[in-house]
């Protein structure tokens, strides 16, 4: 028989690393829910017309489609088959996609359910997604996004609030130097309109936003390959060596694009985020403008987010989100904006685990383990551990009568802290032998001074 297995681009979680990852989550939701952002769920599957088209070229092929099933089987195109229009053969196999992230389905949710919402709607919301990508550090095939969203208003307050939440989660879980990218797709299409590839702009902002994958010669030839011509890249050569503070940088856009209205209008919401940010202050995290961030979604309309982590750590990007001003509209609801940002669980997991930077207490198991002498020992003990867990102690029994060297190993295994010894003299005197299993020590106290102890 073979040994078993899980899918590439998966993962199973121990004990331990589960704990790490609800530290992480609560952290973030503890957050959200501070900043007024209220849970929602969705299905892990959507309906493929839902998904489809709403990512981009690129997206759309990491989409994980849903083979369909019985009597459905029969509606697969043939005919594209025999064209070898695999695309097409493809698309007629199925009717469903597990959901490529958590945006789309909250833009159908919001158009489903418009009756019963509040505008602005803020919702946050905390669920596994699926991309059929290339596994690689930090990137997974199957792994959590962390959401948080605001529809229904067009104020810039919302991303203002939006970098200092990015910050107050960050801060929280001990991370220094987080670098909060910003950009306004509304700069991108006016340099795209400057340089005179406006009909170009989603391939000129897809090879752009890979400037830090592929540097600058690998960009240069993706554009030329989608058909931009050598002299509009010559003019967008100012931007791979964009430097400067923010304010310098703005200045140097603002020169740049004063002859596109859109792309004026960009550095106008640039300079307000930026300088309201730079007002109220950020705890432990750095803002920065990036000219060439662009994020490869096709809904982003104004201001675009990208977290980096500190640069001691080699990691993509442990977040990110934008405005998106008719998101909705594709699904029929037309003119609701929306803004929102996503925490990539997964790579703030491993950024954190780097760094060491894990509370001790976040992996604790059970505080004490009651030894096993019989089975009147073991209804002693369980008395005790009935007290003890109401009061809110991490207490459990060893379940079976076995020698105590198996017992000691085991309690060292799962690193619990105290071994708890109650045989016949301990039951006859209503005490409770104790052994701390880090230092050694060992103490004989009744049932408050072992409540106490453990407290």
């Amino acid at each position: 028989m073979a040994k078993p297995g899980i899918p590439k681009g998966t993962r199973d979680f121990s004990p331990i690393e589960v704990s790490k990852r609800q530290y992480i989550i609560q952290i973030i939701k503890t957050n959200f829910e501070r900043y007024g952002y209220q849970p929602i769920e969705t299905p892990s599957f959507e309906n493929s017309e839902t998904l489809m088209g709403k990512y981009g070229e690129e997206g759309d092929r990491l989409i994980f489609k849903i083979l369909n099933s019985g009597d459905k089987v029969k509606k697969a195109d043939m005919a594209a088959l025999e064209a070898n229009n695999l695309a097409k053969f493809s698309n007629s196999l199925s009717e469903k996609a597990l959901r490529y992230d958590l945006t789309v389905p909250f833009a159908r949710y919001v158009v489903q359910h418009q009756a019963e919402i509040e505008f602005p709607f803020k919702r946050y919301q905390i669920q596994p997604v699926w991309r059929a990508d290339n596994p690689q550090k930090g990137r997974f095939r199957e792994f959590y996004q962390c959401d948080a969203d605001v529809v229904g208003s067009t104020s810039l307050w919302q991303e203002v609030e939006l970098v200092q939440l990015y910050d107050a989660v960050f801060t929280e879980l001990g991370l220094e130097g987080v670098t909060i990218k910003i950009n306004n797709r509304k700069i991108l299409s006016g340099i795209a309109e400057v340089i005179g590839a406006s009909d170009k702009l989603i391939d000129f902002t897809v090879a752009l936003d890979k400037l830090d994958k592929i540097g600058e010669d690998g960009v240069k030839k993706e554009m030329l390959g989608k058909g931009i011509s050598p002299e509009a890249i010559e003019k967008v050569q100012p931007l791979f060596q964009f430097t400067g503070s923010i304010s310098e940088k703005i200045s140097k856009l603002s020169e740049l694009l004063q002859s596109s209205e859109e792309g004026t209008k960009g550095v106008e919401e640039l300079q307000f985020i930026c300088d309201t940010v730079a007002k109220l202050g950020l705890k432990k995290s750095n803002l920065d403008l990036d000219v060439t961030l662009a994020r490869g979604l096709n809904y982003y309309t104004g201001a675009i987010f990208e977290v980096a982590a500190p640069k001691t750590v080699a990691m993509g990007s442990i977040g990110g989100g934008g405005r998106y001003d008719d998101l909705t509209g594709i699904f029929g609801l037309k003119n609701v904006s929306g803004v929102g940002i996503s925490f990539g669980l997964d790579r703030i997991y491993l950024v954190l685990e780097e760094l060491g930077l894990f509370p001790q207490t976040v992996t604790a198991t059970s505080k004490a383990i009651f030894f096993n002498y019989g089975e009147a020992e073991a209804f002693y003990a369980m008395q005790a551990i009935a007290k003890l867990r109401d009061a809110g102690i991490k207490v459990e029994m060893y379940p079976d009568k076995a020698k105590l060297d198996k017992q000691f190993k085991y309690a060292e295994k799962r690193q619990i802290t105290y071994a708890i010894m109650a045989g016949s003299n301990e039951i006859a005197t209503g005490s409770y032998s104790v052994k701390d299993l880090v230092t050694g020590e060992k103490h004989t106290v009744d049932f408050e001074g072992l409540k106490k102890m453990l407290q």
